[in-house]
């Protein structure tokens, strides 16, 4: 009886507070997409806007200088307070994350939106354990139900946001005990941003989906290593240009401003804006048109060096964007459908650079349906396999090997 009620209560405590970090985080992403979507069709329709990216740089460096903080460790302050619960997460990270990527939106630069709503979601949630004054313990939980909320809302995958927010704080290793809580942060948040503010998600199709045979499970192997380790490399030089810049330009202001210059002259050598912003129709044509092949090389360009030099956002729409537009050009090499293996790498990529593949075989489900499961799960565990131990997020610890052998 012990259990039953020790059970009962765990589940009536966080049924509401996961329900009130669901409701928040959920009403406050529905705000951030609507304003993103509004600076990048104003990008879209000011091309002019794009000379101002260095300045734009240089004003994100200076509020984060002067105001942010510990909130400059962005998602990785949120993973080092589950960890060791010794970090605060700020209240007002959730505004200078919003503040800094509509910034780097505005002006062009390269970045994606997990971040921002990840960072949205962890500043909240720790407001919300504050005011109800949570154990160590439960404020962790409460953490993680933060990051589920935001990745959930934002992406519309509320059972992707379950997983990734149980995977990306230890490599190997599941808190299962914040399985529950999790679901109704993620659920409630999801729900939220679909039916209480009416604010949609994109949907993309892997049309034809092959029948199952040994010549395209093998293809679909291949495809896998080859995500993987475009995943692998992608953190790796992400990591090394933060280095590069910082080591470079010691004022925080020049990197940036060094930043956006590059950027403007990519746009100008390549004589492109497809790899700007968030990129979406980019990656719309990865599914239903053809595209240039070395879209994904582009890409990859253009977010390394945008988040490197010191913009605000996330990696994960420009992973998204490089796995797509990968498959469809792995699509061509291996003689198989274009929109499912852009399905495949979509959300392979994604997985093997966070280090989450549970969440991304979720979402892959979830976006795609279940037909495929098969095909999507062989992607995200293989991608993963092959793409190392160091992902996007540097605080990230090794809870297990992937090659099996246990952390001491």
């Amino acid at each position: 009886m012990n259990n039953y009620r020790f059970s009962f209560n765990f589940f009536v405590k966080f049924l509401w507070l996961s329900g009130i970090v669901g409701l928040l985080v959920g009403s406050a992403c529905a705000g951030f997409l609507v304003s993103l979507a509004k600076v990048t069709a104003w990008q879209m329709a000011m091309p002019w806007l794009l000379f101002l990216l260095p300045i734009g740089g240089v004003l994100v460096g200076y509020v984060y200088n002067v105001y942010g903080g510990n909130s400059g460790k962005g998602n990785n302050l949120i993973i080092e307070s589950i960890s060791d619960g010794q970090e605060v997460v700020p209240l007002r990270m959730s505004f200078l994350i919003w503040f800094a990527t509509l910034v780097t939106h505005l002006f062009g630069g390269s970045a994606g939106r997990e971040g921002t709503a990840v960072q949205i979601g962890g500043s909240i949630a720790e407001r919300i354990g504050k005011t109800f004054k949570v154990n160590k313990h439960d404020r962790r939980i409460l953490l993680m139900c933060g990051i589920s909320a935001g990745f959930g809302a934002v992406f519309g995958t509320p059972l992707a946001g379950t997983i990734f927010a149980l995977e990306i704080s230890m490599i190997g290793i599941i808190t299962y005990q914040a399985l529950f809580p999790c679901l109704i942060a993620s659920l409630t948040g999801h729900l939220t941003v679909i039916y209480l503010w009416g604010v949609g998600h994109m949907h993309y199709s892997l049309g034809l989906i092959p029948p199952i045979s040994v010549l395209v499970l093998v293809k679909v192997v291949a495809a896998a290593i080859i995500f993987g380790f475009v995943a692998m490399m992608f953190s790796r030089l992400l990591h090394k240009i933060k280095q590069l810049f910082a080591s470079f330009f010691q004022h925080y202001m020049w990197r940036s401003l060094v930043g956006g210059v590059i950027i403007i002259a990519l746009v100008s050598i390549i004589g492109s804006r497809s790899y700007l912003g968030l990129s979406l129709p980019l990656l719309s044509d990865a599914f239903e048109s053809e595209i240039n092949p070395f879209s994904f090389v582009w890409k990859f360009l253009f977010t390394v060096i945008t988040l490197g030099s010191g913009f605000q956002g996330g990696e994960v729409t420009p992973l998204f964007v490089i796995g797509a537009t990968l498959g469809h050009t792995l699509s061509i090499l291996l003689q198989i459908s274009a929109p499912f293996l852009a399905g495949l790498g979509f959300v392979a990529v994604f997985g093997a650079a966070a280090n989450t593949p549970l969440a991304c075989i979720f979402m892959g489900v979830e976006l795609f349906g279940g037909d495929a499961v098969l095909y999507i799960f062989i992607a995200c565990v293989v991608s993963y396999l092959f793409s190392g131990h160091q992902g996007i997020y540097s605080a990230q610890q090794i809870g297990i090997y992937k090659h099996g052998v246990k952390r001491l």
